[in-house]
């Protein structure tokens, strides 16, 4: 087939669907209706010839031509995305789409930076588009070496092959308990330090329940001896945070987010000193695509912003 402005515009919508798990899901992404997007869909599907899901009450399942599809429709747009961007810089612009994929809360992080390499480039570029996806820390991994995103902005436990990875600063979490909470007036007692208030805290903190998390998701791995029964499991920090408010868990955040609620006297910290640990926060980018010069700028911009 020949590829038309038509086809390009049914590709970006099936890649959103696939992204975005199904057609219901896609609908406040794309900006349009379900009805519509599965008229496109089906349009997609009558252009190539091929069946490329199964959709219906059993849910949104890709066929296999539907995977190699998606594949290939992510290397053509990335085509054309890095087409534009080289023909703009030979006309010393910046133009095209900037895709950034990034772990949720860090806009609460002073030392994040990502609005100011934005306005940067913003002001480098008047055609710039911006589309920034904010997922679980695997995914944002996964969406740069895929080439979904330009970059990334997030934690790895085990690097990716074909990724490079620049450190930008340490975040630090701390355990978290919530008002209603056995621990939340204990911890803050100065029982808590010595003696018998000392051995009552040791003993609710075996018997708490601790929210397994996306970025450390075992106790093995923190090695903190605490009780993770796994009743509780969050994917964000926003989900956290909401176990947490329940005064029915407690568990790790990062210090920038958690100080909303410390500062309104609803989160108190358990033994900082002892339950905490850092996580570095890396820039994250395709050794085969940091080439293009909107990504080069982009790169660019968010270590000057980091280093300053």
């Amino acid at each position: 087939m020949q590829v038309q402005d038509v086809d390009l515009r049914l590709l970006r919508i099936f890649v959103a669907i696939v992204e975005c798990g199904g057609l219901s899901a896609a609908e406040s992404r794309l900006n349009i209706g379900r009805s519509t997007i599965s008229s496109h869909l089906s349009d997609l599907e009558v252009r190539l010839g091929l069946k490329l899901c199964k959709r219906g009450r059993s849910g949104f399942e890709l066929t296999e031509p539907g995977r190699v599809t998606y594949q290939a429709s992510l290397e053509l747009l990335q085509q054309c995305e890095a087409f534009a961007s080289t023909v703009a810089s030979s006309k010393n612009e910046l133009s095209g789409r900037v895709t950034i994929a990034t772990i949720d809360t860090m806009v609460s992080d002073p030392r994040c930076g990502l609005a100011r390499a934005i306005s940067a480039l913003k002001a480098r570029g008047g055609n710039i588009q911006f589309d920034i996806h904010v997922c679980e820390a695997r995914e944002v991994e996964t969406s740069v070496v895929n080439g979904r995103s330009l970059v990334g902005l997030g934690v790895s436990r085990h690097q990716l092959r074909g990724l490079d990875y620049y450190p930008l600063h340490n975040e630090y979490n701390y355990l978290y308990c919530a008002q209603g909470h056995p621990l939340f007036d204990l911890v803050e007692s100065d029982k808590s330090k010595t003696g018998k208030g000392n051995a009552e805290l040791e003993a609710l903190l075996a018997e708490a329940e601790v929210i397994t998390s996306n970025y450390l998701r075992d106790k093995e791995v923190r090695n903190d001896g605490l009780n993770y029964q796994n009743s509780a499991i969050a994917y964000h920090d926003e989900g956290i945070a909401h176990l947490i408010l329940s005064g029915e868990f407690i568990g790790y955040l990062p210090e920038h987010y958690a100080s909303y609620w410390v500062d309104k006297g609803m989160f108190r910290a358990i033994q900082p000193e002892k339950y905490a640990y850092q996580i570095p926060v890396m820039l994250i980018t395709s050794k085969s695509n940091s080439a293009s010069p909107l990504a080069e700028a982009l790169i660019e911009e968010i270590k000057r912003v980091h280093a300053s």
